[in-house]
């Protein structure tokens, strides 16, 4: 995985080689898990890199913090990991539903681009 610029937000994460649908494209990091008392106090810009899977709250790492959300991700969160929802060729951003994985109570606006964009991530 490639961290870089992104033209959705800030960096993005690239795919070093090609994976087919349903590949694992990242496994998370979930060794920084935080209560939900601590995600409850933190504001919605800190809670940007918190993913809400199977009741944890999960600090994201590298590179998985810096995968971006598309209303038309490339990949779907399962299992704490991101895997492919369809081809994708070396060099494509990878992109995720931040819906799927989003703690509770959250609202983004989104800069995906896509013709599918809802405009507002909420959780």
């Amino acid at each position: 995985m490639i961290v870089k610029k992104s033209g959705i937000h800030g960096s993005g994460v690239f795919a070093g080689r090609d994976f087919k649908t349903g590949e694992i494209v990242l496994r998370w990091d979930i060794s920084n898990i935080l209560p939900a008392k601590e995600v409850v106090k933190m504001t919605e810009e800190e809670k940007r890199y918190i993913s809400h899977m199977d009741g944890k709250y999960i600090v994201m790492q590298d590179p998985k913090k810096y995968v971006n959300h598309s209303c038309d991700a490339n990949t779907t969160a399962k299992q704490f990991c991101d895997i492919a929802k369809r081809d994708i060729i070396k060099g494509e951003e990878i992109t995720g539903n931040y819906k799927e994985e989003l703690p509770p109570n959250v609202h983004m606006k989104c800069n995906c681009g896509s013709k599918n964009c809802v405009g507002i991530i909420e959780s």
